[in-house]
């Protein structure tokens, strides 16, 4: 397939997906765990509008800061909608060379890049907001055959996740080689932002992942810990907990989410004096509702 129809099929694919994003969709998680939906297409609309001066034979200095930050102001469907536009048109522009920050490129590799980035993300976005996932066989064909050549490129660049196998699907089989999770679901991205918050023993983003009504049983004393209800008071007693904690890191071994339920496999360390570190390793097990934590009821090995 033509780089170009390549390039602007992806695009125009991302940009109708943006158009179904409900207008409380924008602060949900994603599978890129450290972006919600508005970051993602904040990092997708950027390339589209960096399209622009690259196949114009710019260089990156040359535009310098004006593409950094948030792109999409106080109306992201217009501003994806004309970014995605911009793209398409850029895409069919004739030029020998792309600046890019490892050097000058092909601008039909370029294009491939760009594809292969809406594409991902397309599919990133589309399970983040519940729409049907768009892995049309013939793009995925196109983008497999390219990225086979260039993965080990990109992983060792850091630019994707560990190769995931055992997938049959073409399009699944892809999604694991950009380092994707076939099976993820929103319940996963709100369990894996809940797990960081507690490990940068973050409060208020910790609260914000929470119902009004959650309930948080301790583990301890012993055997049955302490059951707290209402999210003002499980709020006082994790702040009792971070505060009374020197250095606190929370490690999550292992997440499995089914449904509405997770089980949270963790080792929990602390600053000990002299150097030392402290630590005792449990599980927890949740109960998710309306993309948040309803319930917490903790368990600790000793």
């Amino acid at each position: 397939m033509d780089a170009v129809e390549l390039h602007n099929r992806t695009v125009r694919d991302f940009a109708e997906l943006v158009g179904g994003i409900g207008t409380d969709q924008w602060g949900s998680p994603t599978p890129c765990s450290d972006w919600d939906v508005r970051t993602l297409v904040n990092h997708v609309v950027g390339e589209e509008r960096w399209a622009v001066p690259l196949m114009e034979g710019r260089t990156i200095a040359e535009v310098g800061d004006t593409l950094d930050g948030d792109l999409l102001g106080d109306d992201p469907y217009a501003a994806a909608s004309e970014a995605a536009r911009a793209a398409e048109d850029a895409a069919t522009w004739s030029i020998e060379k792309v600046h890019l920050s490892y050097g000058d490129e092909d601008p039909h590799e370029y294009l491939r890049q760009v594809a292969a980035d809406h594409l991902i993300h397309g599919w990133d976005l589309a399970v983040a907001i519940g729409a049907q996932p768009r892995l049309d066989p013939e793009l995925v064909d196109e983008v497999a055959t390219w990225f086979a050549d260039r993965e080990q490129l990109y992983r060792s660049a850091g630019m994707v996740a560990e190769h995931l196998d055992g997938f049959t699907d073409a399009g699944d089989a892809l999604l694991g080689a950009f380092g994707r999770d076939p099976r993820w679901s929103p319940a996963d991205g709100v369990v894996a932002r809940f797990n960081a918050a507690f490990d940068r023993a973050d409060l208020d983003a910790i609260m914000d992942l929470v119902t009004e009504d959650c309930v948080w049983e301790s583990t301890s004393p012993a055997p049955d810990g302490v059951r707290f209800e209402g999210a003002a008071t499980v709020r006082e007693e994790w702040a009792k907990l971070f505060e009374g904690t020197a250095d606190p890191h929370f490690e999550t071994e292992e997440t499995v989410v089914l449904g509405d339920r997770a089980v949270v496999r963790w080792r929990y360390s602390w600053g000990e004096e002299g150097g030392g570190r402290g630590h005792v390793r449990g599980v927890d097990v949740l109960r998710l509702r309306d993309g948040k934590v309803a319930e917490k009821l903790s368990y600790v090995k000793g």
